[in-house]
């Protein structure tokens, strides 16, 4: 497969032990404290702890260990079904070093299905904080509820969307849809406040080598707030762009020129420090690239964690090479390319194993857990482009509109119309009727609009099983629901995307000012078809709750990231329902 990682990567992966776990299948008995090698050597839990990828019986266990002195370091942990670690049902040992950045991944088998547990690491006498975790349910769980974040940007703010997530006292877990960690260095995108909150990156450029992830990596794990998080709920992730450089693609990257080297190593680089720093387990012995997998609660929901960026992602498209050098933009080309039936984001292998997993599972609801936008996006081109934005393109258009009524003799043309044309009539320059004649465009070819080939295919594999699908997405940094149709424009899923957790959005992007965030809100709304909620500003997460009747999304944010000190922005709140074998969205 083009662009994919060799078994020769493989394999350099695995002697480098990147991200590989021990195996602990019950009480083994812990380290000694008084190992010779660990003599003076004061140990620090600096970094937290987590747990990941729940299992019935099964789940990972995560920690860092900070030595004084660099070697072999011992470390040993409990699971318990009790806070005072009386009921002690897994233990073990095993040692760490330098060559994995001094990280702890345990795997404990032979746990209880659905059962909550106590989890701590000890090392040199020194004991970490207690977590807490949960193993996947089976049977028929009355419900199940997730919650959903992605992109994290560390000098944008302060991680106080995952303080709120952390205040969710029912979660079952937690799906991270990517970007956990950004490449950038000082200065660079995002930082504007960074100074100011003491939030700088480390290192201080942008990260290239093992050493540049590792820190970055430490950085982010030093930060309270997810901390807290992780020490709560476990995490089942994926990566997306920015775990390697912004808008990856199997061989490269948008962030990522020539003179800066390799990329191939780059992102060897980057995916060991992933495997070495998350709470993920290899979903096949010796393989630390290829991330899609799936878990099952209970016969309730089934989800499938895919992986949209590394694996076998073509380029994205640029509108840039379908300009002649003037404003004229070459629609057939475009859509030859747009719509070339081979053009994947998946992979065939990938796709494949979605179908053949789909095709056997029998999960009341069927979960995506996916990094990119999946409902189509289309916009007219000016707004596509960024060449007019939605409040511009509403009053040039309607103006437009009048011009041609006055130039046809419309007869019902009042007389306020015809003075408000003569007072605005100059605003219909050359460039823009230009603008206005651009046809629907996608807003965002990094997305599945840019793959819109390979989305009716996934989409017909849920359908054709007739199964009731739930997409959720990052990577916009704002918040989305989508009506998902087929080419024959029948709605066969459901799409909910999260707000970013400190990355700037459209506000941002779009320089949107806030008496503008609701008429553009309502403008996306009412002009992209399928389309049904946006929030175009603020920072958040959302919940997803699973019955066998319903499955209901509800938006959280908070109202400033500039500060530790936040509150929930209630009025934002937004919840979403969609009801099984209705695909179609509701709004509280």
């Amino acid at each position: 497969m083009k662009g994919s990682i060799s078994r020769r990567d493989f394999l350099i992966l695995t002697a480098k032990g990147a991200g590989a776990a021990v195996v602990s299948y019950g009480l083994m008995g812990c380290a000694s404290d008084d190992d010779d090698a660990q003599t003076n050597n004061n140990i620090g839990f600096n970094h937290g702890i987590a747990s990941g990828d729940p299992l019935t019986d099964a789940i990972i266990l995560w920690t860092r260990v900070t030595p004084t002195t660099e070697g072999e370091i011992t470390v040993s942990w409990e699971i318990a079904t009790d806070e005072a670690f009386t009921q002690l049902v897994n233990t073990g040992n095993t040692t760490t070093s330098n060559a994995r950045d001094y990280t702890v991944k345990v795997d404990a088998i032979g746990l209880s299905a659905g059962t909550t547990y106590y989890y701590r690491f000890i090392s040199n006498g020194t004991t970490s904080s207690i977590g807490t975790t949960k193993t996947l349910p089976d049977g028929s769980p009355d419900s199940v509820k997730l919650a959903v974040l992605s992109c994290a940007n560390y000098p944008a703010g302060f991680f106080n969307v995952y303080n709120l997530a952390a205040q969710q006292d029912d979660l079952d877990a937690i799906l991270h849809l990517g970007d956990y960690i950004y490449e950038y260095g000082r200065g660079e995108y995002g930082s504007d406040n960074a100074e100011a909150i003491d939030r700088q990156v480390l290192p201080e450029t942008e990260i290239f080598s093992l050493s540049d992830y590792r820190t970055r990596y430490a950085q982010y794990h030093s930060d309270p707030d997810l901390q807290l998080l992780h020490s709560k709920v476990p995490f089942i992730t994926v990566w997306d762009d920015h775990e390697v450089a912004d808008d990856t693609w199997s061989d490269g990257a948008a962030n990522h020129t020539e003179d800066e080297g390799s990329f191939e190593e780059r992102k060897l680089a980057a995916l060991q420090a992933y495997f070495e720093w998350l709470p993920i387990r290899p979903w096949s012995e010796g393989n630390y690239a290829e991330i899609y997998r799936q878990f099952s609660f209970g016969d309730l929901v089934d989800l499938y964690m895919l992986d949209t960026r590394v694996l076998a992602r073509e380029k994205q498209l640029d509108y840039a090479n379908y300009f002649d050098g003037s404003v004229l933009f070459d629609e057939e080309t475009f859509n030859q390319d747009l719509y070339e039936t081979e053009r994947t984001m998946l992979g065939a292998e990938q796709l494949q194993w979605l179908e053949d997993s789909v095709s056997v599972n029998n999960g009341r609801w069927q979960l995506l857990g996916q990094q990119v936008l999946m409902g189509e996006m289309k916009l007219p081109g000016a707004i596509a482009l960024n060449a007019m934005s939605t409040t511009d393109y509403a009053e040039l258009g309607a103006l437009a509109l009048l011009a041609a009524r006055i130039e046809a003799g419309d007869s019902t043309i009042t007389t306020d119309e015809q003075t408000y044309y003569e007072a605005n009539a100059d605003k219909l320059t050359a460039d823009a009727l230009s603008l206005l004649s651009f046809p629907e465009l996608p807003y965002n070819l990094d997305a599945w609009d840019g793959y819109a080939t390979e989305r009716d295919k996934v989409l017909a594999i849920f359908n054709d099983a007739s199964k009731n699908l739930v997409v959720v997405a990052g990577d916009t940094h704002n918040a989305w629901a989508n009506e998902l149709s087929n080419s024959d424009d029948k709605i066969v899923g459901v799409e909910f995307a999260t707000a970013s957790i400190s990355s700037p959005g459209l506000e941002y992007y779009l320089n949107i000012s806030d008496d503008a965030i609701e008429s553009t809100e309502d403008g996306f709304v009412s002009l992209i078809e399928g389309l049904k909620y946006s929030n175009a500003k603020d920072r958040g997460f959302l919940t997803l709750t699973f019955t066998q009747e319903k499955v209901e999304s509800q938006w959280h944010y908070v109202d400033t990231i500039l500060s530790s000190e936040y509150t929930e922005l209630t009025d934002r709140l937004k919840v979403a329902t969609s009801n099984v074998d209705e695909p179609g969205l509701t709004f509280s």
